[in-house]
This record gives C-alpha cells, sequence and structure tokens, in this order.
C-alpha cells in the first residue's frame, strides 16, 4: 500500500495545483447512466467539488455506447466547449483523438506509472496520451449458486455446450413453478454490447479476433461461423426471443429478479445484485466465461472499460484536468470498487484488502481482467465504428435466423473488405 499512498499523495498535490489555477470555475462532465454509474460519478465529482471549491455539473449520456458515440461526435465535431470532460470507451480514442487534449507532460509520470501499462497503451494515439483509465471491465458469467445446487451441480460451467445444459435443466425444472425464468440471459441488441459478447463467442472457439493486429480480416472461419450458431441455438429454447433486444440492464432486470440461472455481464452487476431490494443476493456466482469445444478453444472475456479526457475545446482545461486526475486516483478508485464493483485501473488496488473483501471474485479472477480480448479497434483505427456495426449486424442476423454463420462470416468478410477499401 506504500505505493498506493505514495501516488494519493502525488494525486492531491495536482488536484490542489488545479484548483489554484481554476478556483470557482464549473466543469461538466459527461458520465453513464448504466446501473449507479451515474450516481457515483455524481458522488466522486462532488468530493473534488467540495476539495478544490470549484463546482461539478454532470451531463447524463445515454446508456447505449452506439448513442453515446454519436452524441458525443456531435459535440466535438462542433467544437462545443459545453462539456470539460469525457468519459471515453476503451475502444473510441483511436477516433477521438484530435479532440482532446494530450496529457503527456501534465500529468506526473509517477503518477501514470501506478496504472496497468496496457489500459495506457489503450489511450494512447501515437505518441499523444489521450486519456486516463478510469474503471475496466470484462465480461463475466454470472450463475445462480443456490440453482447449480438444487440441480446437483458442484461448479459453473467449463465449455458452452455445459452451460446450454446446466441451463436447460435448471430451466425446465423451474419453469414448472415460474414460467418466467429462463436459463440464460446475454446482451444480444444490435449494438456494441452485441460486439463484446459476440468477440467473446468467436475467440472462445477458436475463430480468432474479427480483423488480427496486422489488420487482416479473419472472421471468415469454420469455427467462427460455429460460435454464431451456438449462440443462436439459446435463442428460444434457454434464453427468452426477447434476448435479442438486450442490454446490459434488461438481461440484469431478469437476473436480478431471480429469473434466471445465468448471465452474462460486466462486473458491476455483481455490488448490485447484492443490494438489500436485490432477489438473488448471497446466491450469486462469478465465474470466467466459458469456452468451446473445438482446437484453439480458450475462455474469452471482451476488453471493456472507461476513460476520462479532457475536451480541446473546454475553457477551464486546467481545472478539467484537476477533476480527471482525482476520479482516477487510488483513493476514488477504491471508493468506486468497494461500492459500485468498479474494476480499478491500478494493479496495487487489486491487493487492498476492503476492496476483496467487498468482492471477492477480484482475486480469483484477477488474470480475467488483465489478460481479457481487445476489440479490433487498434488494427481498423478511424473505421473500428463501421467495423463494429457490420459485424453486431451480421451477428444480430444470425440470432434471429435471418441468417446462419457461414453464410454470416462469409458475408461480413466482403462487407469488411468493403470498408477497409486500400487500407485502415
Amino acid at each position: 500500500m506504500k505505493k498506493a499512498l505514495t501516488l494519493m499523495t502525488l494525486t492531491a498535490s495536482l488536484v490542489a495545483a488545479g484548483s489554484a489555477q481554476a478556483a470557482g470555475v464549473t466543469v461538466t462532465i459527461a458520465c453513464g447512466t448504466v446501473g449507479i454509474e451515474l450516481k457515483m460519478c455524481q458522488d466522486g465529482g462532488a468530493r473534488w467539488a467540495k476539495a478544490t471549491g470549484n463546482t461539478v455539473k454532470v451531463f447524463q449520456s445515454p446508456n447505449l455506447t452506439n448513442d453515446r458515440l454519436g452524441l458525443y461526435q456531435q459535440q466535438l465535431a462542433a467544437k462545443s466547449s459545453d462539456i470539460d470532460v469525457y468519459q471515453l470507451d476503451v475502444v473510441w480514442p483511436g477516433q477521438l483523438a484530435q479532440h482532446f487534449v494530450d496529457l503527456n507532460g501534465k500529468v506526473p509520470a509517477a503518477t501514470l506509472k501506478g496504472f496497468f501499462p496496457g489500459m495506457l497503451a489503450a489511450d494512447t494515439v501515437g505518441k499523444k496520451l489521450v486519456a486516463l483509465p478510469w474503471f475496466t471491465d470484462a465480461g463475466l458469467l454470472y450463475y445462480r449458486t443456490d440453482m447449480l445446487k438444487k440441480y446437483g451441480y458442484t461448479k459453473a460451467p467449463a465449455t458452452w455446450t455445459e452451460l446450454a445444459t446446466m441451463a436447460a435443466k435448471i430451466q425446465a425444472g423451474e419453469q414448472k413453478a415460474n414460467k418466467q425464468f429462463v436459463g440464460y440471459v446475454f446482451q444480444g441488441k444490435d449494438y456494441e454490447g452485441l460486439t463484446c459478447d459476440a468477440v467473446e463467442w468467436v475467440v472462445s472457439h477458436g475463430g480468432g479476433t474479427v480483423v488480427d493486429a496486422t489488420g487482416k480480416i479473419t472472421i471468415n472461419n469454420p469455427n467462427a461461423a460455429a460460435a454464431l450458431d451456438t449462440a443462436a441455438k439459446w435463442v428460444k429454447t434457454i434464453s427468452p426471443s426477447g434476448v435479442t433486444t438486450y442490454g446490459e440492464e434488461e438481461a440484469r432486470g431478469i437476473f436480478q429478479a431471480g429469473n434466471s440461472a445465468f448471465m452474462r455481464n460486466w462486473p458491476y452487476a455483481w455490488a448490485l445484485g447484492q443490494s438489500a431490494d436485490s432477489k438473488v443476493k448471497g446466491n450469486i456466482g462469478v465465474a470466467p466465461l466459458p469456452k468451446g469445444t473445438a482446437a484453439g478453444a480458450t475462455n474469452a472475456a471482451a476488453l471493456g472499460g472507461w476513460q476520462l479526457g479532457v475536451s480541446q475545446y473546454s475553457k477551464n482545461q486546467a481545472a478539467a484536468l484537476s477533476l480527471v486526475t482525482y476520479l482516477t486516483s487510488p483513493a476514488e478508485q477504491k471508493i468506486r470498487a468497494i461500492e459500485g464493483t468498479y474494476n480499478p485501473t491500478l494493479p496495487a488496488l487489486y491487493k487492498d484488502a476492503a476492496i476483496l473483501k467487498a468482492n471477492p471474485f477480484f482475486g480469483n479472477l484477477y488474470s480475467v481482467f488483465t489478460g481479457a480480448v481487445a476489440r479490433p479497434s487498434a488494427p481498423t483505427g478511424l473505421k473500428y465504428n463501421q467495423v463494429s456495426q457490420a459485424f453486431s449486424g451480421a451477428v444480430h442476423d444470425v440470432l434471429t435466423g435471418k441468417s446462419d454463420g457461414t453464410k454470416a462470416v462469409a458475408g461480413l468478410a466482403t462487407t469488411l473488405a468493403k470498408i477497409k477499401g486500400t487500407g485502415w
């Protein structure tokens, strides 16, 4: 913890410097609203405001990442100064870098060394540090510990085949008394969340990463096709037909109401599942997502996470930078980890006893978080959004029965080649 305390001291100094340069100003931060995300952002902003004498306004961003990106792009293209600090998805720096202040030289090197190097690398475009990592994410499998015990299972499923078998058995038994009960819920709506889920399916079946690190389009292969066909079989069997319209909150709502045996979601769902009004409090287990059975299959969790960047068009850049460094500091990340299950971006905090007590799986699944699979944003650069939309659309067609895996991956490869053109 000595290292963490040093980081806290450095951050406190930077906050004080930011306050001295721009005392009494109002800083607007755009925050997400998934789960308790908005409240956590408001609380952190209030603590910074109290410490500095400045004021924080919180701009409520849309829930869905696609909608949020579209809104941000409009604001930034207009060079609007309405928002000073933006919350950025881990796949956005390459698309939005030109609109943000380079934090290199503005944040002490000692502070930067406290973050996971890979996360800082994801926030770096060329030599420009676009943002600081605020919290990281990785897809997880949530399951009902009481249900597994009731139906004779001693551990979480290791493969997708095992998950389907277990989900079907539990669903059949529970539906005798509760017709709403289903086996498995996930993010099946045609948006960025489905891109994350589908990347996990494809990688875990040994089907590659859609576009590899060199920019080569790799999605058109039998393992990728099998992954999509496998997921399509869940719809209307162990998953409700409506799963193709679900985002994170829809899936969490069903699971937390006690109406699903398994759920794919992000870490934030843990704290909410343990809340006083949760029907499954005390009966939730967390495990790595399953893998396929083909050669090359491996457990895969999509890398998520959000960063904080200072707008190039902010009229209060010093205060905005002060807010960013405060919210990403060890003290704030510890509060967020304990109260909201937001995964820290500072390695030192994964050894913190209070954090591990609140989130027991942080220690056991540390490798899941640090080894999560990135979406192909780095090799596709400014065209990533088109790539992601094409991918989620093709996957959604398979889930809704408009296509099958083989046709979808072949058609997607052709579409991606057109998007790529002469290069990414």
